[in-house]
């Protein structure tokens, strides 16, 4: 870690990296999703309201990423900048890193029309809450509601 990280726009190649520190922070390795999520946003079409960052070392390995997009959606949520995933490598925790991904997330947002950033966080998460009201992210307008079913009931009614 003698070169500073670069905050860089995410590539194909980044897969694997994107993948091994997802795993290691979440304990999941979900490969097929993140390879969906890659191809979803190299594509054309709304791309350009899109924001994939990376974070790579001078070995041009991923100590870091986000991922976010501008949307409109249901229950009147105005256009707006959203941040889905964020993450850095532990060795970089509370030096920064993330805090400068999400700072350069929010002036792609705004260069792109948006003055408003939304996310979401698990209540019981404290470093990542902490880490967005550390930033000035407060409560929005919305809660999220949720209802557990039975597998057997789901199960059922996805067949139908």
């Amino acid at each position: 870690m003698n070169t500073p990280p670069r905050i860089r726009d995410v590539q194909r190649s980044d897969l694997e990296g994107i993948v091994a520190l997802h795993a290691l922070r979440s304990g999941a390795a979900k490969r097929d999703y993140w390879a969906a999520v890659l191809s979803e946003y190299r594509r054309g079409g709304s791309q350009s309201e899109r924001v994939a960052l990376a974070v790579s070392d001078e070995r041009d390995q991923i100590e870091g990423f986000l991922f976010g997009e501008i949307r409109a959606w249901e229950f009147g949520s105005e256009r707006c900048g959203w941040i889905f995933s964020v993450a850095v490598h532990p060795r970089w925790e509370r030096l920064g890193l993330a805090s400068l991904l999400c700072r350069e997330a929010e002036q792609r947002f705004a260069a792109m029309g948006v003055g408003l950033v939304r996310t979401m966080v698990r209540r019981n998460d404290v470093p990542v809450l902490s880490l967005f009201r550390s930033m000035g992210y407060v409560g929005g307008p919305f809660s999220e509601l949720e209802k557990q079913l039975p597998v057997a009931l789901a199960s059922e009614e996805g067949a139908a």
